[in-house]
């Protein structure tokens, strides 16, 4: 028999696609007479926002869940650590050795000795995190801070519009101007490209602003190109610009903005030729932009969150903001700012049922940011980090200044728990694996953050193995620790209905997707309306003053620039995605994803190649204080001089020298919100000789 299971995709992307799963029953080996296998995934064509496309990597999920070097039972580690040296496990003695363990740590060191850390590899309602939550607040653990995506930009909207919120993505279809800022939309967002065409089609400009050349800039009609976490400059002097030729609606702002006059004064001194100075950005070309963003009402910003990657990155999100609240875009339907829209989600997913403070024992849990998981392991103290609990996520390879979480992961003395699909370079490490199951293997609702459906996933066959979902194992995990308060043990449909509100989850389940509760082509401060105190958007900010934060918006030089002092590292560094084959570590170890690409490389703009005596194929180095890893050279026009590029997402294995990209990558934080500095990061790169070993 033939069926068809309706899903949702559950990749940390901001499309969020609905797909449509064929399953078939086949003969089983074994008592069994038959099992249902999936025999083709593909686009549900009734998705309003993905309209029936996945993208090529998804396309060959089928593939991923059936892969032979899926892992399908317990492990238990026999070799030294990081040699994926494991031997088969029943989950019985699995947990039992993790309860024992476990067990002995909190009662020496106490709980905030344990640490738990997890990612949006699966970025479900449930499956990401919400039973978790109520274990390790049993447990008294340590808490996971911070954000490697998301929160900062989120935290530098709120600090103009005391919201997270901006305009639905969708609605860059009604616009006369598009500016793409700082976002490859073409590639990693890619099923909003074809309202972006629409608005072509009805003869909108297409304006690309980006570090480097990339698929979205190529389809654009004009591409600007600042430096890398400069672009508050460049905001600065078009603010500059707006207000000396006029180019701003005075009634919007009279109505809906405070701090005009204070925002006035302080951006007279920023001029396109200030700004060309330290965004390298021709001050005639920020004087046209300008001037073509004010002389055009329905102007909308397209931008997502790969800008909050800096030391100044809620504060590319709140200058960012000032800018239709100048011009009045938002007056207009296509007019106005987006960026990632999660936040809308919040009066239909209240996650914070997941949270039971009452299974804690009251006292404060120490927080830990999981973007300085590396200082957690080798340099938090009082007490130290004994255990590791790590799901959803490969931060041995995703996360900054990944050497010192390697060096961490090292240490004989952590005891260290990962949920896994395959053996990834951080569960080469651990003590114990647990089986995952991947997306066709559980049920879940998946809020997205591009664009405004609800969707639901329906497990289209039974786990592989012995492999369960992310909530099972928190249950059983309970268990065998000797917990007994029944929030611990919620099944996966109650925590689905605990955390909708205002959802019909019967036709969820039916149709597979729902809007949620926001206006049709919504557009949020078309009347005002901020979510400030004063209900208007703050162009100067006490709030932010309040929190030491700058009242204005203000450029910050990056702790890491070429111009500071005795610099020895010269060339700022890009870690971008590189093909839609293969956009993150998941894929890595996959044959048609990562080898497919051929294998990590240094990417150099000809004038710096030339001048390191650099050609294509030949080695070259790549370090600074944190690394030094050994790459080949290609050549590309997409760069310019200063800015180099090694695209993110291969594990240590594809590298020669076992280092990947992140061990270079800066961990300093951003300003507020919480997020962390890879755009910040600094190198220097030579050919690789004898003289220079790696």
């Amino acid at each position: 028999m033939t069926d068809t299971v309706l899903g949702t995709c559950h990749h940390d992307c901001p499309d969020s696609c609905g797909w449509v799963a064929t399953v078939e029953d086949q003969p089983a080996s074994g008592v069994q007479s038959s099992q249902r296998v999936v025999v083709k995934l593909r686009g549900n064509p009734d998705h309003p926002f993905s309209q029936g496309e996945l993208c090529p990597k998804v396309n060959r999920f089928v593939d991923r869940v059936y892969d032979p070097h899926r892992l399908l039972t317990p492990l238990i580690r026999t070799g030294p650590k990081g040699a994926a040296e494991f031997r088969n496990a029943s989950w019985d003695e699995a947990l039992a050795l993790v309860a024992e363990r476990i067990g002995e740590i909190t009662t020496t060191y106490g709980g905030e000795a344990v640490l738990p850390w997890w990612d949006a590899g699966t970025q479900g309602m449930i499956q990401e995190s919400s039973l978790d939550r109520r274990f390790f607040a049993k447990l008294g653990s340590s808490r996971r801070t911070g954000s490697l995506c998301g929160a900062t930009a989120s935290a530098g909207i709120w600090g103009t519009y005391g919201s997270p919120r901006a305009a639905e993505p969708s609605n860059v279809q009604f616009a006369d101007l598009v500016v793409i800022w700082a976002t490859n939309t073409k590639l990693t967002n890619r099923h909003l490209w074809p309202f972006v065409e629409s608005a072509r089609a009805n003869g909108a400009r297409i304006v690309a602003i980006d570090t480097m050349r990339t698929a979205t800039v190529e389809a654009a009609d004009e591409f600007i190109q600042p430096l890398p976490g400069t672009d508050v400059a460049l905001m600065l002097a078009m603010m500059h610009v707006l207000i000396r030729d006029n180019l701003i609606d005075a009634t919007y702002i009279a109505s809906h903005a405070t701090g005009f006059a204070e925002l006035a004064e302080h951006v007279s001194e920023w001029t396109p030729q200030r700004a060309e100075a330290i965004c390298g950005v021709d001050a005639g070309v920020i004087e046209q932009l300008a001037t073509t963003y004010g002389n055009t009402p329905q102007s909308f910003i397209s931008t997502l969150i790969g800008a909050e990657h800096h030391e100044n990155g809620a504060m590319f999100f709140r200058t960012l903001a000032c800018l239709p609240v100048l011009t009045g875009a938002w007056r207009h339907p296509g007019g106005g700012l987006s960026k990632s829209s999660g936040s809308w989600f919040d009066d239909n997913v209240d996650l914070s049922t997941f949270d039971r403070p009452n299974l804690s024992d009251g006292s404060h849990r120490r927080g830990v940011s999981m973007n300085h998981l590396g200082r957690a392991l080798t340099e938090l103290d009082d007490p130290p980090v004994k255990a590791l609990f790590a799901w959803n996520g490969n931060p041995a390879v995703t996360v900054p200044n990944s050497a010192l979480i390697r060096q961490g992961l090292l240490r004989d003395d952590l005891f260290t728990v990962v949920s896994e699909q395959f053996m990834t370079d951080t569960a080469a490490h651990a003590d114990v694996v647990f089986p995952a199951t991947t997306q066709l293997e559980q049920i879940d609702v998946v809020p997205a953050w591009g664009h405004m459906y609800l969707g639901w996933n329906e497990a289209a066959i039974a786990p592989l193995g012995d492999c369960v979902p992310n909530t099972e194992l928190w249950r059983r995990l309970s268990a065998a620790m000797g917990f007994t308060e029944p929030e611990l043990f919620e099944t996966d449909e109650q925590l689905i209905d605990s955390a909708l509100r205002g959802i019909d989850l019967d036709e969820l389940r039916r149709t597979g997707f729902v809007r949620i509760d926001v206006e049709a082509d919504h557009n949020p401060y078309t009347n005002g309306g901020f979510a400030t105190p004063s209900g208007k958007a703050e162009l100067a900010s006490d709030r932010l003053g309040d929190m030491g934060q700058p009242r204005l918006p203000t450029y910050t030089a990056p702790t890491e620039r070429p111009e500071h002092g005795d610099q020895p590292y010269p060339l700022y560094l890009t870690s971008p995605k590189h093909h839609t084959r293969f956009l993150n570590s998941s894929y890595a170890s996959l044959p048609k994803h990562g080898p497919r690409e051929g294998g990590p490389f240094v990417e150099l703009d000809p004038h710096d190649a030339a001048s390191r005596g650099l050609g294509e194929g030949d080695d070259a180095e790549i370090f600074n204080d944190r690394a030094r890893l050994t790459l080949p050279v290609r050549i590309s026009q997409r760069l310019r001089p200063g800015l180099v590029a090694i695209p993110f997402g291969w594990w240590t294995n594809d590298h020669p020298d076992g280092q990947t990209v992140n061990a270079l990558t800066s961990d300093a934080l951003s300003d507020w919100g919480g997020g962390v500095a890879y755009g910040d990061t600094l190198v220097q790169v030579a050919a690789a000789t004898p003289d220079n070993p790696t």
